[in-house]
């Protein structure tokens, strides 16, 4: 196993070598639970991007005509790469995002891995057709890979978020140059130092920088065949425009505001979990957070008093501490944003019921550290019940019955997630289908298990990851028709 020390600088991964950016700047990763520094990344250029570009469009050359089974051996190889070196792995994704240890050794690494052996898996079942359209017509229909792809992947998750995206890509056949996001590009960097030798030159390429420079660089670059972000709507609009103008497919995985709905029969004890695991799961920074609390009236009052206490209780501490249950917003920015939207609550007549405010005690004044926090006396027209906060923040709205919460759950510009608590199985099915959204989950929440499809309707995204539907985003279609007649159509006799 590697040591747990980080490199004190990092360069740009381009045709599998390590160099640095070509005017030589560089940036600082600085540990958001402690303020304290952990290493320097390159600062890449327009000319870095095309120089990544440029590499794995020469990979291409050799790796599209790779066969599955290759493929899927080498994916397995960094599956069992990154099982090998999880507890590192873990640890520098906790201090680089801010996210408890138990979180990252026990969700983030290990799920990584399952995606690599699962499209491993996956590709090698994928079949063409071949079908007789009448007796003398056979159609053949062959997948093959797009081309390069670029990847853009976020902060809240950037090492599941990367094998999210990587794991599809090369099981398709496709090079890729991936840019993870300034603020956590340490743990893919450290994954590409984990992989020397085992994917050819210029297969994957590592761009860090900016998303305002290097990202724009890569949305802007000609030498793409697809785009794939995962991120913010507004970001997302931008990703999708630039797909547009290249007539290059994307996926966008985005924002969401989902609702997490409670009925009288829920199990208590399994309901309480899920409402700390829907908002409080990497510190609320999740796309499909449980965002939007939905309470039958009926239950209203205790289910409050209950939640109350329960938010008090979590832990909140330095994410590599034993027993730390919710760690660090990923920084100052996010903090402030989040305290703005409690603001902006009381403000619209809500009550703050518990947390609301930044800690500071007992060694986290020197983090970005939110109290887990409860808004009541919410509508859902308010802009805290319709606004993305990614943060800890939950608020709770009474509903009457089916109808009326199916129809205020609906009214969201979002539908990534959302869960329904009740031991009617009757109910949960209308609920979930009647709810529109990409994934419903039945007395559970935040479950992201390879095998199972995951995206959103309406401004929430485009396309499903997490599914081997994925091959068929990062492939494309080959259509081969093969006439077996020996006799002349007769058209220009």
């Amino acid at each position: 196993m590697m040591q747990e020390n980080l490199l004190k600088e990092y360069g740009l991964y381009i045709n599998g070598e390590w160099r640095p950016a070509s005017d030589g700047a560089t940036f600082n990763s600085t540990d958001p639970a402690t303020g304290e520094h952990l290493a320097v990344c390159a600062e890449a250029t327009k000319e870095d991007v095309d120089s990544a570009v440029k590499a794995a469009q020469k990979a291409f050359e050799t790796w599209k005509d790779t066969t599955a089974q290759q493929r899927a051996e080498i994916l397995n190889k960094i599956a069992d790469i990154i099982d090998a070196n999880a507890a590192h792995l873990a640890k520098v994704e906790s201090m680089d995002n801010g996210k408890p240890l138990r979180e990252t050794s026990g969700i983030d690494i290990p799920m990584s891995a399952d995606h690599f052996r699962y499209f491993a898996a996956a590709i090698r079942t994928q079949e063409g057709t071949a079908t007789m359209l009448d007796n003398n017509t056979m159609s053949l229909v062959l997948h093959e890979p797009l081309g390069v792809v670029g990847q853009i992947i976020p902060w809240n998750f950037p090492f599941l978020m990367a094998a999210w995206k990587l794991a599809p890509a090369l099981a398709a056949g496709d090079t890729i140059v991936i840019k993870p996001s300034s603020q956590t590009s340490l743990s893919i960097l450290e994954l590409a130092r984990l992989l020397e030798g085992v994917l050819p030159k210029g297969v994957l390429n590592i761009i860090t920088g900016k998303g305002s420079k290097s990202g724009n660089d890569i949305l802007e670059h000609p030498g793409f065949a697809k785009l794939a972000f995962t991120g913010s709507t507004e970001v997302g609009r931008s990703v999708a425009e630039a797909a547009a103008e290249k007539l290059i497919p994307a996926t966008l995985e985005l924002g969401g505001k989902s609702a997490n709905i409670f009925f009288p029969d829920c199990n208590w004890d399994l309901a309480m979990e899920g409402l700390l695991l829907g908002i409080l799961f990497n510190q609320g920074q999740v796309c499909c957070a449980g965002s939007r609390v939905f309470v039958h009236e009926s239950i209203y009052d205790k289910f409050v008093a209950a939640a109350v206490e329960r938010f008090q209780k979590v832990k909140v501490g330095l994410p590599l501490d034993k027993g730390v249950q919710m760690g660090s917003q990923i920084d100052a920015n996010q903090v402030r944003k989040i305290l703005g939207y409690i603001d902006i609550a009381k403000k619209e007549g809500a009550t703050i019921a518990c947390g609301g405010y930044k800690l500071t005690e007992n060694g986290l004044e020197k983090g970005n550290f939110v109290a887990p926090t409860l808004i009541t006396d919410v509508t859902n027209n308010m802009r805290v019940a319709q606004e993305e906060i990614f943060g800890p923040v939950a608020v709770v709205i009474k509903f009457k019955d089916e109808a009326d919460v199916i129809r205020m759950a609906n009214e969201s510009v979002y539908g990534l997630g959302g869960a329904v608590w009740t031991q009617d199985i009757n109910r949960a099915l209308r609920v979930a289908k009647a709810i529109q959204t990409g994934r419903m989950w039945v007395n559970t929440y935040n479950a992201i298990p390879a095998g199972a499809p995951f995206g959103g309707y309406k401004q929430s995204g485009i396309g499903r990851e997490t599914h081997k539907v994925m091959l068929e985003h990062y492939s494309q279609t080959k259509n081969i028709m093969i006439n077996i007649s020996e006799k002349t159509l007769g058209l220009y006799e």
